[in-house]
């Protein structure tokens, strides 16, 4: 019955059914078995290594930290901090225990005379003993005092002193066997040294220097009381992470998420294997007491027939019992508070773990919303473009001015896509916008040059632009447009000293010359060909220079009459494109004027540009001819 009642009453303090029907299964305890023996649960290597994996267990409390960002985060950190240090606790509790039970082990094993508990008992008979002999030498002092007693007396106080040096002799000597049968027992060093390694361990864990028990209801991110707390202090609501908005920051988010689920995940597979661990070590302490129960069952069956001389043997086998049942219940009972606290403990983790899910899901839900919407954006986009484009193709007929067009498309398209693909990524819009600002000023400083020329590109390119085949010049250069970049554009020099014709070099120049004052861009207007050359020349000395002056005309005109009708015809043209009501007439003119005391003609006619050496040789040769002709008043200079 009695041992009924104990099995009952384990399993009330908190051990599984799983572990009554275990111990239950086992062979039951030799009824024969010393009433003085004493078996400790586990040894000392084995309550280090239980202590070393609670240890590394209770340090995964610094990566749940770290994932602790959400305000519901928190709450489970908190929670499972005041578990971990119960559990912490509890285990060194139960190491201190099995401690005390290798230590009496070890002082049971012992020979009875040279054990501490004889060496102790002879130590008392002694005292005693001194003591006796010392109240005799009071008495007999009184005596002698007294005038009574005699020489017998004083020899009597002499031998009670040799006889009181004798027992104090004696008493030193056991002292010293004492100190030594405890110095050099190994089972008791071995105890000694056990629990000198398990104060070592609780010195860096401040928890197992607690006593587990209700948990205060501090605030969350407060020190636990001790300095070394401040260690594993949570960071408040504040320091939640923000919430993200940006493309980049949701994925970010996500993925900060899934790591934290795989944290999680680690956590629990050590605090499932520590509960593993306390589980098969929970095995021996009840397997243990259900000795000592079977053992106080026929003690007690002993008691009831014994005689009374027996008694007292009994009784002092009934104080082992009850002090070897007592210090395994203090192993069992933290054992079993043990594989509640880390079952509560799991159970924390995964309603985190829940948690992390439903968030990561949400976050992976926000980060496709915001492909999606970014994706048709950009469809928009290039669904804007694709009819730009085809309304350019087909309203806009003039190659120049359909590919000036599509050009603007294209960096149009691209800009958006870029600016939408910007603001889409980032959290902020406060710091793209600083960041673009500062992009945007260091890449106009370093790209000064580079971004005047894209400027002036689309200056070039306007309604009385260039393009490729024009003849323009640039300062002392003539050249025909054979490329017009978005940055620089290259001449095919030409050759303006003899017949109109290409150099043979190629002559490059960046877009921003329209911008600089002294650079100077001549064009020639497309369809035309038509320039106007001039001739100063001093006149002999003559008595009619008036009929000089119609000769020289005559002789000009009739050479520019051979290109005529070429040049009135784009001279019309030129009329047509610039909208002057008057150009003027295409007609050579002969001025006279009077420099330096000398008549000197300025001649002026229009040339073909690819006939231009031809007709300025021809005209000079009519020049001569009339001068010579001219010449009996002088020769001319």
């Amino acid at each position: 019955m009695r041992r009924r009642l104990l099995l009952v009453l384990l399993a009330t303090l908190g051990m599984g059914c799983g572990l009554v029907h275990a111990a239950d299964s086992n062979a039951a305890p030799d009824s024969n078995a010393a009433p003085d023996s004493r078996v400790s649960i586990l040894t000392a290597d084995q309550v280090i290594q239980i202590l070393d994996e609670t240890v590394d267990w209770y340090r995964t409390l610094g990566t749940q930290q770290q994932n602790a960002t959400q305000p519901s985060d928190l709450l489970i950190l908190f929670a499972n901090r005041q578990t971990a240090d119960k559990v912490v606790a509890l285990a060194f509790e139960i190491a201190r225990a099995n401690a005390e039970l290798l230590s009496s082990e070890a002082a049971a094993g012992q020979t009875a005379d040279a054990s501490p508990q004889a060496l102790n008992r002879q130590s008392a008979e002694l005292a005693a003993k001194q003591k006796a002999i010392e109240d005799e030498m009071a008495e007999d002092r009184r005596r002698a005092a007294a005038g009574k007693g005699g020489p017998a007396l004083e020899a009597t106080l002499l031998e009670l002193q040799g006889e009181l040096a004798m027992v104090a002799a004696r008493k030193n000597l056991l002292g010293t066997m004492a100190d030594f049968v405890n110095e050099s027992d190994p089972k008791g060093a071995g105890a000694n040294a056990l629990k000198a390694h398990i104060d070592a361990i609780a010195a860096t864990i401040p928890a197992a220097a607690a006593t587990p028990g209700p948990a205060s209801p501090t605030v969350a991110g407060a020190p636990a009381g001790n300095p070394a707390s401040s260690s594993m202090t949570v960071l408040g609501p504040a320091a939640a992470t923000p919430a993200r908005t940006g493309i980049w920051g949701l994925a970010a988010n996500a993925l900060r998420l899934r790591n934290k689920i795989k944290a999680i995940d680690v956590v629990d597979e050590h605090t499932t294997a520590l509960a593993d661990t306390f589980q098969k070590t929970g095995a021996a302490p009840l397997k243990q007491l259900k000795a000592y129960s079977a053992r106080s069952d026929e003690l007690a069956a002993q008691a009831d027939s014994a005689a009374s001389a027996a008694l007292k043997a009994l009784r002092n086998e009934f104080d082992t019992l009850a002090w070897l049942f007592k210090q395994t219940s203090s192993i069992l009972i933290p054992l079993s508070e043990e594989r509640v606290l880390l079952q509560q403990y799991r159970h924390n983790l995964g309603n985190w773990r829940d948690s992390g899910k439903r968030q990561f899901q949400d976050a992976l839900a926000a980060l496709g919303v915001r492909l999606g919407i970014l994706a048709c954006i950009l469809a928009a986009v290039f669904v804007l473009a694709e009819v730009w484009r085809r309304a350019v193709l087909r309203f806009a007929h003039e190659p120049r001015r359909r590919y000036q067009l599509l050009l603007v498309r294209k960096i149009v398209m691209w800009a958006a896509i870029i600016v939408i693909v910007g603001l889409s990524f980032v959290t902020e819009i406060s710091t793209f916008a600083t960041f673009a600002g500062l992009l945007t000023a260091g890449l106009a400083v370093a790209m000064q040059s580079v971004l005047v020329s894209v400027v002036g590109y689309f200056f070039l390119i306007g309604k009385y632009g260039i393009r490729v085949g024009d003849r323009i010049q640039i300062g002392t250069v003539v050249g025909e447009v054979i490329d017009l970049g978005l940055v620089r554009m290259h001449l095919m020099e030409l050759n303006t000293q003899g017949p109109l014709g290409p150099t043979g070099r190629v002559v490059a120049f960046a877009n921003l010359i329209v911008f600089q004052a002294s650079g100077g861009l001549f064009k020639q207007i497309p369809g035309v060909n038509v320039s106007w050359h001039e001739m100063t020349l001093t006149l002999p000395v003559v008595k009619d220079y008036a009929a000089l002056k119609d000769r020289l005309l005559a002789a000009v005109s009739e050479v520019s009459s051979r290109y005529r009708e070429e040049i009135t015809r784009q001279t019309r043209e030129i009329q047509r494109s610039t909208a002057a009501v008057a150009v003027g007439d295409p007609s050579p003119h002969v001025q006279m004027r009077l420099a330096d005391g000398r008549m000197q003609a300025l001649i002026r006619y229009p040339v073909h540009l690819e006939h231009a050496a031809e007709i300025d040789e021809r005209v000079s040769e009519a020049v001569l001819r009339v001068i010579g002709e001219d010449s009996a008043g002088g020769s001319p200079r």
